[in-house]
């Protein structure tokens, strides 16, 4: 599908497989507030600069330089490891800090009001930018994700980190866990979250250092990092040129704000129109890891990967492909079956064992706006949304198709696996049919979630012909429930779903993650057209043929309150706050 121009790539690319080549500065260690003669230690921190020179490149056509210096935070002794939560939307985001006593992971509150949501540490970067004779021209400060663009910094550190690949920023996320593994260091640069700046071609000298509250609370040396900073501009008419300047930046379908630059998927970028709406119906930035992660079912903006492709592949090959899940474990080492189906249909007699099932929950909608479904056609108004069922847990919703030769339809089958593993039973779940739309282009599961438009009542006013979906983990929605996997497999749309000629697929949804759709066709929509002004709710309802087995049905309804006013062809929509999040 076609999009917009969005900002280039924001940073300069290191090798994965190379270790980060900075000198650690000795850093205070964390004491947490414990009994008397009782010290919790945290890590010891320290801000370093990978080089100490970096080349900018500020485009002609989208003039603004995006300032990844090449800060990064190291963490040493024990991890930086925070999980962020909230009890419910009335509750505010709140922010424990894992610490160590005695070898033991301990709980250590932080101060209220440290975070605001899930996206990072707001303000922990400060940053000073002089030009050649001295002056001061930029002063900024800009916010921290701990899971951004990481390396080792040491050979005899962990192959991997543990930890997600991004900070979320669904405004209905409810825990999200950030972390710089031991012996790692994490790019401090906000990425595709901070906003350009305005400098002319030249060079600059760059002050970055961490912020006081932050300095105290993490024990971080008062020591800023220095790198001088090149600017050069360019234009798309040098796009064949290699004069020496910085790598050409990826556009919106090739988006990498927190990582390496890498390719989405084109066919699979979005699930929505073939031409993006316009700025007035853009759904907000969703949220996710990984190189092509999150780039929403819909025309939503990618979220940017956080690691090097070169690492993310090494990631890969260091897991067995006969790992399953274990009961319990929220440390990020619980990994997800493979995606490949079962080589044949499933035999014998169906059973639904006495095992963990996974938990289908309905987020809110949001992402709300009046659309004229990317088609002008004169009088007609739709309501158009994003939508999230996410999975609980504890187990995942597991889901294969199996095609009969000639049918056009597959039949479904949900899979249960015992705490190790293996699979021990099975019941079929409805059917999965090709859907050939541009933007699609994959096989959908039938019957995995409604949209219905509710009057103040809340009768049923209008439904959405959208009922069948491609699963594929787009946002972490909670990843400190139980066995919540850090890092799914299904996150590439290109691969989740199958091909045209495919004789059987498997479709996942895992723990702590959530599938988004945006609601952007006028049969992927409400037609408001004949719908009067007043109240009325967008009700996202997960499993609502009660087909897939879960451990609770009585969650997996969500409404959204809306106002409906303006006249035929000028609709508008007001969304009011749903308790504490304030995002339409």
């Amino acid at each position: 599908m076609t999009r917009r121009r969005t900002a280039r790539l924001r940073r300069t690319l290191l090798a994965g497989t190379t270790a980060i080549a900075v000198t650690s500065v000795t850093a205070g260690i964390v004491a947490a507030a414990q009994e008397p003669g009782k010290a919790a230690k945290g890590p010891e921190l320290s801000l370093v600069a990978a080089t100490t020179s970096v080349t900018l490149t500020s485009w002609k056509e989208e003039p603004g330089v995006y300032l990844d210096l090449g800060t990064y935070l190291i963490a040493e002794g024990t991890p930086l490891e925070l999980k962020v939560t909230r009890k419910s939307y009335k509750d505010p985001v709140t922010v424990t800090q894992t610490v160590y006593e005695g070898g033991k992971a301990k709980a250590k509150k932080l101060p209220k009001g440290t975070v605001k949501d899930f996206s990072g540490l707001p303000g922990f970067s400060e940053i000073t930018l002089t030009d050649k004779a001295g002056k001061k021209v930029l002063t900024r400060s800009e916010s921290f994700c701990p899971n951004n663009a990481s390396g080792r910094v040491r050979p005899d550190a962990p192959s991997t980190s543990k930890y997600p690949e991004s900070c979320p920023t669904n405004p209905f996320t409810l825990g999200s866990v950030w972390g710089v593994e031991k012996g790692w260091a994490s790019n401090t640069y906000a990425g595709s979250y901070s906003e350009p700046v305005q400098l002319p071609a030249g060079t600059y000298t760059a002050k970055v250092g961490v912020a006081k509250k932050y300095r105290d609370l993490f024990g971080i040396t008062d020591k800023a990092a220095t790198v001088k900073v090149t600017v050069v501009e360019r234009s798309d008419e040098d796009e064949g040129s290699s004069a020496g300047a910085a790598p050409r930046s990826a556009k919106a379908g090739e988006h990498a704000g927190h990582g390496a630059g890498h390719q989405a998927p084109t066919a699979h970028a979005g699930h929505g129109p073939e031409h993006a709406p316009g700025p007035e119906a853009a759904a907000p930035v969703t949220s996710g890891a990984g190189p092509s992660y999150n780039v929403g079912h819909g025309p939503l903006k990618a979220a940017p990967p956080a690691l090097p492709w070169a690492l993310k592949k090494q990631q890969k090959s260091a897991r067995s492909p006969q790992a399953r899940d274990t009961g319990g474990q929220t440390d990020g080492s619980r990994q997800a079956p493979a995606l490949e189906p079962l080589s044949k249909r499933p035999a014998g007699k169906p059973s639904v064992p006495d095992v963990p099932k996974p938990d289908l929950r309905s987020l809110p909608a949001y992402g709300i706006t009046i659309s004229d479904g990317d088609k002008d056609i004169p009088g007609k108004d739709y309501l158009a949304f994003s939508a999230n069922v996410w999975n609980a847990g504890p187990a995942q919703l597991v889901v294969d198709g199996f095609r009969s030769p000639g049918k056009a339809k597959m039949d479904a089958f949900q899979y249960f696996y015992d705490a190790k593993g293996k699979q021990v039973g099975y019941t079929p779940t409805g059917t999965m049919e090709w859907d050939p739309r541009p933007g699609h282009v994959h096989w959908h599961f039938t019957d995995f979630a409604s949209y219905r438009l509710l009057k103040a009542d809340k009768k049923e006013a209008v439904r959405s012909g959208k009922e069948a979906f491609c699963l594929a983990n787009t946002d972490a929605i909670d990843y400190t429930v139980k066995n919540a996997n850090w890092h799914p497999y299904n996150t590439d749309l290109a691969t989740a779903c199958g091909e045209e000629n495919s004789i059987s697929v498997r479709e996942v949804l895992d723990v702590g993650s959530g599938d988004t759709y945006t609601q952007d066709l006028p049969g992927q929509s409400f037609d408001i057209t004949g719908v009067p002004n007043g109240t009325y709710y967008i009700q996202v309802l997960a499993n609502p043929e009660k087909r897939l087995k879960e451990t609770n049905l009585d969650n997996n309804s969500a409404l959204r309150k809306i106002v409906l006013g303006g006249e035929p062809g000028k609709r508008t929509v007001t969304v009011p706050a749903h308790d504490l999040v304030n995002a339409n």
